[in-house]
């Protein structure tokens, strides 16, 4: 079968082998995650005439007005992940504390649970820009048959099984790995069927864009500063192309394809940052990685931290190998100078 026409129900099976744990549960929790993304994406397509834009009037966890369509992609999500026996928890960014999956005769059992952010950009919506959800699967460190506990979500990135994000723009595509590699599948509409279109996804090694929201120039650390001039500087390959959107997936999707780094640095305002690190980072450095890109938060391995609460931030690079490398060279000597 062509890669034209191999569907993302049946790579998921072909991929099963591939998987330590292969139990089918695996395949089951992607094929919820695979329709929830398609009645999120009927939504988002007709959310001009719906009278779904706009906010809520509530604030989340993390003091961010909520968007209509904040609050029903994450109830879409939920609904579609807890009715299938195979995860016992869920952690959203929407939600202040992580949600015990009881439903079924069996949900008790299953051995994962997964963290999400249900549509990440979604401010974008009213303009009619892309945007996204992005997810990460982890198996739970307790024993199954028990509560799921904190300590099943307060897991360093290394552990995930799988990790991606779903873009609603000009085409809808699910693009995932569970670290044998990147692919991606395009949305037919007409037929409602996920198709593979971006097999083995790359980073080049070294890009041409940079994407940070540079209005923030002045509040940004000095590495940051002095990498964003070394961007701009005409020398060599240079000045780099910026390009920033304001949708995490969709940066990242763009500079996967075509190369490029993604930063959301600290500023005087947020000396954490402002990514949270287990529902946007963590699943973006796993693609990154697999990828062939690199993800940090300036000095050290995204994946390598530990996390000490559910909506904890950290400083973002993440992109093209050789240019996350370079921002980290800047960034490290803005440190001994200071």
């Amino acid at each position: 079968m062509t890669d034209n026409f191999r569907t993302l129900g049946e790579f998921i099976i072909d991929k099963q082998e591939d998987f330590q744990y292969s139990t089918g549960e695996l395949s089951r929790l992607l094929s919820a995650i695979r329709l929830a993304s398609k009645v999120v994406n009927r939504e988002v397509n007709k959310a001009g005439i719906a009278n779904i834009i706009g906010k809520v009037g509530n604030q989340n966890i993390q003091g961010e007005e909520q968007q209509k369509l904040d609050v029903m992609a994450n109830e879409i999500f939920i609904e579609a992940l807890s009715q299938r026996e195979v995860v016992c928890g869920i952690a959203s960014e929407e939600s202040d504390h992580f949600i015990e999956i009881k439903c079924g005769t069996n949900a008790h059992l299953s051995k994962y649970v997964v963290l999400i952010d249900p549509l990440d950009g979604s401010s974008n919506i009213d303009v009619n820009v892309s945007v996204g959800t992005i997810f990460s699967i982890y198996r739970r460190v307790t024993e199954p048959g028990t509560p799921v506990t904190l300590a099943d979500f307060l897991q360093k990135g290394v552990n995930q099984i799988a990790a991606g994000y779903v873009v609603y723009g000009s085409s809808t595509m699910i693009v995932y790995t569970t670290g044998n590699g990147v692919n991606g599948f395009t949305l037919d509409p007409s037929l409602g069927t996920f198709y593979l279109s971006h097999p083995d996804m790359t980073f080049s090694k070294k890009g041409k864009i940079y994407s940070i929201n540079e209005g923030n120039y002045f509040k940004f650390p000095q590495g940051v500063k002095d990498y964003i001039k070394y961007c701009q500087k005409e020398e060599d390959d240079r000045p780099y192309t910026s390009r920033y959107i304001g949708s995490l997936v969709s940066d990242f999707h763009r500079n996967m394809i075509k190369g490029g780094i993604y930063i959301y640095p600290s500023t005087s305002q947020s000396p954490n940052g402002k990514l949270r690190l287990l529902y946007e980072c963590n699943p973006m450095a796993f693609l990154a990685e697999q990828a062939g890109g690199k993800c940090t938060d300036g000095f050290h391995r995204i994946l390598e931290i530990q996390p000490t609460e559910l909506h904890q931030r950290v400083p973002f690079f993440c992109g093209s190998f050789e240019m996350v490398e370079k921002a980290e060279e800047f960034m490290r000597n803005a440190a001994e100078q200071e």
